[in-house]
């Protein structure tokens, strides 16, 4: 049974970090290009950031880029989100995804799905 379970998220002030992380099961990420994404209240969901499996590139959406990491836990089958700086705009439901191809340029390239979890920056 493929599963993706996504943790970390929770409220936090301004200018403070959090680690998102997501676990799969039932298949192993390192085939795949793995990525986070986020939906605001009212709004579309975002690819945050992504990380190819092929060459190791990575994508950060211009609102994040020098703040968020992303990484690979290859022994642990995890993924991670690393978030720094944050403001109270990154409030949002963060989701994790695996899949591939250009995951963050059109999520249809995702094949799983984690659940969700909040993070909430209080100003």
């Amino acid at each position: 049974d493929v599963q993706l379970q996504a943790s970390g998220g929770g409220l936090v002030q301004a200018g403070g970090s959090l680690r998102l992380s997501c676990t799969a099961s039932g298949f192993t990420i390192d085939n795949y290009a793995i990525g986070w994404f986020r939906q605001a209240p009212g709004k579309e969901r975002e690819g945050v950031s992504c990380l190819a499996s092929s060459d190791g590139s990575t994508y950060y959406a211009d609102s994040v880029q020098g703040r968020f990491t992303i990484s690979r836990d290859r022994a642990g089958n995890r993924m991670y989100l690393k978030m720094n700086s944050l403001k109270p705009e990154d409030t949002a439901v963060y989701y994790c995804a695996t899949g591939q191809g250009p995951l963050c340029t059109d999520d249809y390239y995702a094949s799983a799905w984690g659940q969700g979890t909040l993070v909430t920056v209080s100003s």
